[in-house]
Order: C-alpha cells, then structure tokens, then sequence
C-alpha cells in the first residue's frame, strides 16, 4: 500500500491503560503535544485529590497567557478506593461514587460539547474497573464524543471488551516498580 492510500481521521480515541507505570504521564506528553499544535484541551483527572506534579504543572501553564483559552482542568474524585492501606479514610463509598459522576458529567459534557479538539481523562478506566462508574457510561462516552474530538482514557484495567471502540491503545506492562519493594512513591516521579 502507498502512503497516498492512507486518510487521516478527523479524531481518535487513544487508551494507555495496564499495571505499569505511566500511563497520566503518556497523557501529560499528549496534552503537551496538543497544546503545542493549538488545539483546546480539557483535562480530567479522576481519583486523584492530592496535589501530583502534573496537577502543578497543569494549573501553572492553564494561567498563563500562552494558555489561558485553551485549556480545561477540573480535577475530581476523592482519592484512592478499596486500596488497602492506600485508601483515602473517611470517604464513604456514596462519596466516592458521587465523585466519579460529578467527574464524569465534566469529562461528557466536554468530550459532547464539540468545543474541545482533545479531551484526556486520566484514570477514568480505575473509576470504572473498581465500580465508582458503569462501564456503559465509559462506552456512552467514547459513543457519544463528538466527532472532532479525540479522546484520552488512562487508568488500569481498560475494559477488554471496548478495545474494538478505540483507535491506539497501549497496554504499559510493569517490569519492575520499588513500590513492590516497600519503596514509597517519589514526588517528581511517581507524582
């Protein structure tokens, strides 16, 4: 086949999902690479309600001149769910579960609303996979975008049987982590 046979899509639904590590990191680089073509980027974070490098990252360059018109964040979820020791305490289930939708009705809203050329949601596929969201609301939502908006889903444990719904997925195998080895998260590295 001849590099003329080949189209462009008018957008993609892009999944980084699996037990490695990476995963928000590959989307940072993604919303780096959008902003730098001038694309609108709305990023969404479930679960995480801790302050991470790339949540500082995010607000810095969102109020920036350079930026200001062309970037979303909104930064939802209560934490860590059934994560053992790992967990956020005193968040009851119903408050987890109200945050995934509240965080949810963003990332729709903004994926729907033809207004964004990319929407990232980072760490949707944990919300879904640990029971905060119904699957069918992950689907709806890579159903539903609108068809000039590229879509971004992180988190582990992306549904197999919505693979056939996305463009690029990337499954990021662990080889070796230190969190294995009794070894806390570096900030810098891990957040």
């Amino acid at each position: 086949m001849a590099f003329e046979d080949f189209k462009q899509k008018d957008s993609v639904v892009v999944v980084y999902t699996g037990e490695g590590k990476g995963k928000t990191s590959a989307s940072v680089g993604l919303l780096a690479r959008a902003l730098g073509r001038e694309w609108s980027v709305a990023y969404i974070q479930f679960v995480k309600m801790w302050e991470t490098g790339e949540s500082k990252f995010i607000e810095k360059i969102m109020y920036s001149d350079t930026f200001k018109d062309k970037l979303y964040y909104f930064r939802g979820g209560k934490g860590f769910f059934n994560a053992g020791d790992l967990s956020a305490k005193n968040v009851t289930e119903n408050e987890h579960k109200a945050a995934a939708e509240e965080t949810f009705e963003q990332a729709y809203e903004k994926a729907t609303s033809g207004e964004w050329d990319l929407v990232i949601c980072d760490e949707i596929c944990n919300s879904v996979h640990d029971g905060l969201l119904a699957k069918s609301k992950l689907k709806k939502l890579i159903k539903d975008k609108h068809k000039n908006t590229s879509l971004c889903l992180t988190g582990r444990n992306f549904p197999e049987d919505l693979i056939a719904l996305t463009d690029i997925a990337t499954n990021m195998t662990k080889l070796k982590h230190h969190f294995d080895d009794k070894f806390l998260a570096n900030k810098g590295i891990d957040y």
